[in-house]
């Protein structure tokens, strides 16, 4: 197969590569995101070789490729300039391709998800500047405190404070790209805040500049966010409306102009000062938390942010971590409960650590704990133990809750931005030694918290009964219990249709997904919703829990088992919260498909009630 040349032709039949404006996958079909739909050429693509189908739904238009999805897609992602993503990013809107319209109940959800696309690209720099910064505080504190005064020290601190100073044009291009707009010319707009005309009249402290005939107001706004995200929205919908009313033959030339100059005007005017009020605002209401029940709500927001980081919601709050620092110059909030929560993440582990008599396990937990704590990553902590052993999770709130308390009432206070570990310490500044007390008070109060509730040393994927049971090679089991159904009842065209190969669809009754036969987990997805088997006697098997749960990005999605390892037929793969999944609408009919026969005759059980491991191969009809 020349993946080359079949990449060229998806991308030709999609509309080419202007009318792309993302491409992701899942575990057998590339997820375009088009600007245009009706460009794409559904026969044509149907027409390739190794295409299998062709669907359009979710507002994804999705190329079925199984077996030579990964080579197809990454030539597309190399050879074209495209977005690529490894996940689908539902909330991406524009007035052609409005996924879902705004309500009241929703509202709040499509904001966060703004803020949150809006500041993902900026939050690598923050903290690479932020741990410049504290490299060359340690150098002047602890080195040489003359080498501020030197050449270096000013270039190499320019170096740190540019992520910081030029943060708005950073902001600008993930609103742009979040909205759908051209990121240029929203980070142009912004651009012109902190141009040397402008800052050269607010350094000078000019009187009385106009701009036709109305008042500028003459702010800083280096290092603001708020100013940025409303130029961003006014550019993306001036692009919008010049493209409808300029006609074809002079859009390349009038529309980025005339973008610009609406969007850089009223950010002049208006969209500036309307956006630093609020962020004043928002610093107020921090400085009153801060002032009344600061202990507090640094403890609350430790305590919940397990829960808020398997949900996507913490990147929601980086912004409000750069405007503090910007005013009043100080986050006595955000950032030590994010610290706090990691070192909680960590005690809980060594909480574990103690408990379990599996020596094994012991020194994993220790690993994962030191993860946490020195390098601030918790994902593995999270999903690999805490989460997966329920009771742990109490002792992550309880450690973050009090050690946040703590460390609040001494006064820890981050004076710049940095990552959440312990090499981040020196942000604190004069109120280390808060935020130290608060860390050793959260580590050891999750882990006794840990210690104490004490774990289930047989976790729910060792009990399952069919784990217990033998079954021959050629065996191919049902992966859960509930109600077979014939595949082309599934709502779901790919499935239904059979393209991927003949197979049964299962209705779930239980919240584990299991190994449908002897075998290696040849594929895993990142996100938990479908995997592949390799069995032992070399048959592929497809395991695809729900219809378009690739959108829920792994939330619900417990992976017990980790890709290229040996399973046995009734071994739980994936542990699914039904009941949070179903509520967000989705269907989690199960597929279990056989993608590759092997050259063997394989008749599966298409109906009745069944068991995690009831034989589904010929020999139970």
């Amino acid at each position: 197969m020349d993946y080359q040349k079949l990449a060229a032709a998806i991308v030709k039949n999609v509309g080419g590569e202007e009318n792309i404006q993302m491409v992701n996958h899942c575990m057998t079909r590339l997820r375009f995101n088009l600007k245009d739909v009706s460009k794409a050429d559904k026969a044509a693509l149907e027409d390739l070789n190794g295409v299998l189908g062709v669907v359009y739904a979710g507002e994804q238009y999705m190329v079925i490729l199984g077996q030579h999805l990964i080579p197809t897609y990454e030539a597309i992602v190399k050879n074209y300039s495209v977005t690529a993503g490894a996940t689908v990013d539902e909330n991406l809107d524009d007035l052609s391709q409005k996924k879902e319209p705004l309500t009241w109940k929703n509202w709040g959800s499509k904001f966060i998800g703004f803020i949150s696309a809006s500041v993902t690209p900026l939050i690598p720099g923050l903290i690479a500047g932020g741990m410049l910064k504290v490299v060359l505080l340690l150098i002047v504190t602890f080195i040489d405190s003359a080498y501020s005064k030197t050449p270096s020290y000013m270039l190499l601190s320019a170096i740190a404070d540019a992520p910081f100073y030029f943060m708005p044009i950073i902001v600008a291009y993930g609103a742009a790209n979040k909205l759908g707009g051209t990121p240029v010319y929203a980070m142009v707009a912004t651009a012109t805040l902190l141009h040397g005309n402008y800052t050269s009249l607010v350094t000078e402290g000019a009187k009385n500049v106009m701009l036709f005939g109305v008042h500028v107001s003459l702010l800083s706004y280096g290092s603001t966010l708020l100013p940025a995200l409303l130029i961003a929205v006014v550019a993306y919908y001036a692009e919008q409306y010049l493209n409808k009313i300029v006609p074809g033959i002079f859009r390349s030339v009038l529309v980025g102009m005339g973008t610009i100059f609406i969007a850089g005007t009223l950010g002049y005017l208006i969209l500036g000062p309307l956006g630093n009020m609020l962020g004043q605002v928002i610093a107020a209401v921090f400085m009153f938390l801060n002032s009344t029940v600061g202990p507090l709500a640094v403890g609350l927001l430790a305590a919940a942010l397990p829960w808020m980081v398997m949900a996507g919601m913490h990147t929601a709050l980086a912004p409000f971590m750069t405007q503090l620092l910007s005013n009043p110059g100080y986050d006595a909030i955000l950032r030590p409960a994010f610290i706090l929560h990691n070192m909680s993440e960590g005690g809980a582990n060594l909480g574990v650590a103690a408990r379990t008599k599996n020596a094994q396990f012991r020194s994993e937990c220790i690993s994962l704990a030191v993860g946490c704590i020195v390098a601030g990553v918790t994902e593995p902590a999270i999903y690999g133990v805490n989460l997966k052993y329920r009771k742990p999770m109490y002792g992550v709130m309880a450690g973050g809750f009090v050690g946040g308390m703590v460390a609040s009432i001494l006064g820890a206070k981050a004076y710049v931005m940095g990552y959440s570990n312990l090499l981040a310490l020196p942000i604190f500044q004069q109120t280390v030694l808060a935020m130290v007390i608060g860390i050793v008070v959260a580590i050891v109060t999750s882990a006794i918290v840990t210690y104490v509730l004490g774990i289930d040393e047989q976790p729910a994927e060792k009990v399952t009964e069919p784990v217990q049971t033998t079954y021959p090679d050629d065996a191919i089991v049902a992966v859960s219990d509930g109600e077979l159904c014939d595949l082309s009842q599934v709502n779901d065209e790919t499935f239904a249709s059979g393209v991927l190969g003949d197979g049964v669809a299962l209705r779930l009754d239980n919240d584990f997904i299991c190994a449908p036969a002897n075998g290696t987990l040849a594929t895993m997805f990142p996100t938990g919703h479908a995997f592949g088997i390799v069995t032992a006697t070399g048959v592929e098997l497809l395991v695809h829990i729900g219809i378009d749960t690739v959108n829920l990005k792994g939330a619900g999605f417990d992976v017990l088992v980790q890709q290229g390892e040996t399973v046995r037929a009734g071994q739980p793969i994936v542990r699914v919260d039904r009941s949070a999944i179903q509520k967000q609408g989705y269907d989690l009919t199960t597929m279990l498909i056989v993608t590759n026969a092997n050259g063997q005759t394989i008749q599966l059980q298409r109906q009745g009630r069944v068991k995690v491991g009831t034989r589904l191969d010929e020999e139970t009809n």
